[in-house]
């Protein structure tokens, strides 16, 4: 008999918007673009601002040339540190590999960086459709590469590195690591913050339809679907024996031992529960630092009920994670 429900404070919270709170039933990765774009900038704007963050852009070489742009969010005082003493962190923003983009995304990492303490570096690598595997990946790691490689300059210590990414952006940082540990990075990368993350297209093929967490799910798994097929491609999305890149749906990686430390976080009514806790059970199982958890009653992106218990120990504990770098 399944038990799956609604956290009740999530519930109370939840119940003024309706089905607002689910993502539409969009028909291609464009239309899913428009909607996200449009919802999740109004969403970000209702945040306060932080003055004591200052955003600085910059470019850097992607795998094939494309200068691509990166964001610092950080303390004035943290900009002008002397020598290469303090930790960063790369975050890779959700948005399904085909929305969203780091300008949308600023007011929430300004945020997180004025909580954490912890300087920000937020790269806007290429989405698909136009852009699918292997240039997203490529985009965040070359952005990995130019921030260890230009450490001194930025006052960043390489050895106190971290990738974080939620969502779509959570399976990048988790590719982005198995980039830096197969291309041998050095230093390597310190921890990995994985929040929700989209770790593996053949997931959501195998759930069975009749499932009742497709039902309390506020991401559809049609949208899924979709946006897995706009990014490994429609003939290889979900086939156990596709060649999709383990880079790509880091799920499908053969091998995790060398990963750095992990954090994950991942609701117990999210489409992407199965993978994230199968990734976490097998970096345990090859003695990777492992902290995992799995929240009840919540669903993907729970964090905008912004005052209910569980998010505010998600936050906590993503916060904590890197505070420890």
């Amino acid at each position: 008999m399944a038990t799956l429900r609604y956290d009740p404070e999530y519930a109370q919270w939840q119940a003024p918007f309706g089905d607002k709170v689910r993502v539409p039933l969009c028909s291609t990765p464009l239309e899913l673009r428009r909607y996200a774009n449009t919802f999740m900038r109004a969403v970000w704007a209702m945040l306060p601002p932080q003055p004591s963050i200052v955003q600085t852009k910059y470019t850097y070489p992607s795998y094939d040339g494309t200068e691509i742009e990166i964001t610092r969010f950080a303390t004035a005082e943290q900009m002008a540190s002397d020598g290469a003493t303090q930790p960063a962190v790369l975050y890779l923003h959700g948005g399904g590999m085909v929305a969203v983009t780091v300008e949308i995304f600023a007011p929430q990492l300004a945020k997180l960086a004025a909580e954490s303490g912890i300087q920000i570096f937020a790269a806007d690598y290429r989405r698909a459709p136009e852009h699918p595997d292997p240039t997203p990946v490529e985009d965040c790691y070359a952005a990995l590469q130019w921030l260890s490689t230009h450490s001194a300059e930025l006052g960043v210590d390489p050895a106190r590195l971290g990738l974080m990414g939620d969502s779509a952006g959570g399976g990048l940082a988790a590719g982005t690591a198995l980039l830096a540990r197969d291309r041998g990075l050095e230093p390597p990368v310190k921890k990995q913050i994985l929040v929700y993350p989209m770790l593996d297209d053949r997931g959501i093929f195998a759930l069975p339809r009749t499932s009742p967490l497709i039902e309390l799910a506020t991401f559809p798994l049609s949208v899924a679907v979709m946006c897995w097929e706009a990014y490994v491609g429609k003939e290889k999305a979900g086939r156990a024996d596709a060649d999709v890149s383990p880079y790509a749906a880091p799920g499908r990686a053969g091998d995790l031992r060398g990963l750095p430390s992990t954090y994950i976080d991942v609701g117990g009514l999210d489409l992407f529960r199965d993978e994230c806790a199968t990734f976490a059970a097998r970096l345990a199982a090859v003695d990777v630092e492992t902290e995992f958890h799995l929240f009840p009653g919540v669903p993907h992106a729970f964090e905008a009920a912004s005052n209910v218990s569980i998010t505010k120990r998600a936050i906590e504990g993503r916060i904590r994670w890197m505070r420890d770098l």
